[in-house]
């Protein structure tokens, strides 16, 4: 049986650093009480707003709500938001010393607005164009000096096609980690799905699989998952393949083997950022123990619980023990 109490303890003792698209969570907070006469649109009387940290800042975040020590590497503006956003991180712990600021790149900012609980409307204000040459090499510095620097045991890299995950930026980092030892775990998109050749934990979810295999896959039961599996592996080289399955759960393959670990009950409020936590939580297990079921079963319990959270949220630490004690230690007793 796994002694949940020090795996987690033992958190305290990595270094990890996150590369990719940080963002300015804004969230609006308010009331309806009635339609506009303007338009058929509901009337938000605002009570409060609210600044949270998004994107890869998100899995900075949850690291280092797991006990992580954490850097961010990407860039911001040199904007209100970009100030906002470097401050919050910098309440959490998290070292933005290795980030960039830019005059050309606004701070991506996505603003929702709630009412009734529900998200009533987002604005986004950002560039996906991709980093220049000279910012490229500016961010693979920054990477360089903190591998020799700071010898982390996993750096993820956060993509959500916003331009700092360059093929370049990819390419360069994995080859800096690989040539250290490093794990290294993505959460892939789309536009460079194949670009993260060499890489430890591959995570996508099931439906970025299916678009980057342009696949049909009606039932993703074990066979046809390790059919995949073996697709990714023959263009990617990775070691692990670790997809997400919505409400079905996760699927993991390695070396050693592969399996479904079933999702647990939710109610479901909000699934945003789960995706964030997953990868992060995940990343942590494995650099700890090395053992993939580990991983994937705690990944998909911290999954779930962030999904009972309105807007984006770190993972709670102690939840998720607790969760951890009652689920899996029961499970493994009778298995």
């Amino acid at each position: 049986m796994t002694d949940f109490s020090k795996l987690f303890k033992d958190f305290s003792s990595i270094k990890a650093g996150v590369i990719g698209d940080v963002m300015l969570d804004t969230y609006w907070w308010g009331h309806v009480e009635r339609i506009s006469p303007e338009a058929p649109v509901p009337v938000v009387t605002l009570d409060k707003r609210e600044y949270r940290i998004g994107g890869a800042g998100n899995v900075a975040l949850n690291l280092a709500s797991l006990g992580a020590r954490v850097a961010a590497f990407s860039v911001i503006g040199t904007d209100e938001e970009g100030r906002t956003l470097e401050r919050l991180l910098a309440d959490k712990h998290i070292d933005t010393a290795y980030l960039l600021r830019s005059e050309t790149r606004p701070t991506t900012n996505k603003a929702r607005i709630i009412g009734r609980n529900q998200q009533m409307l987002r604005l986004d204000s950002e560039t996906t164009r991709d980093l220049s040459a000279a910012e490229e090499e500016a961010l693979l510095a920054q990477v360089e000096s903190y591998l020799q620097k700071e010898q982390p045991q996993v750096v993820v890299f956060e993509d959500y096609n916003k331009g700092v995950l360059t093929e370049r930026v990819i390419a360069a980092a994995i080859a800096m980690c690989r040539q250290r030892n490093i794990v290294t775990a993505v959460d892939p998109k789309r536009k460079h799905f194949f670009s993260y050749k060499g890489v430890t934990i591959f995570k996508p979810n099931l439906k970025e699989v299916k678009e980057g295999l342009n696949l049909l896959l009606e039932d993703p039961n074990l066979s046809a998952l390790q059919q995949i599996h073996g697709l990714l592996a023959e263009q990617l080289q990775h070691l692990i393949s670790f997809i997400t399955l919505s409400e079905k759960g996760v699927f993991f393959h390695d070396p050693g083997g592969a399996g479904i670990i079933p999702s647990h009950l939710r109610n479901i409020a909000d699934v945003s950022g789960a995706g964030d936590t997953v990868i992060a939580v995940a990343s942590l297990v494995y650099a700890v123990t090395k053992d993939v079921r580990l991983m994937a079963e705690v990944a998909n319990i911290a999954g779930g619980l962030v999904c009972e959270e309105v807007g984006t949220v770190a993972i709670d630490r102690e939840k998720l023990l607790k969760e951890c004690v009652l689920l899996l230690s029961e499970r493994r007793v009778t298995s």
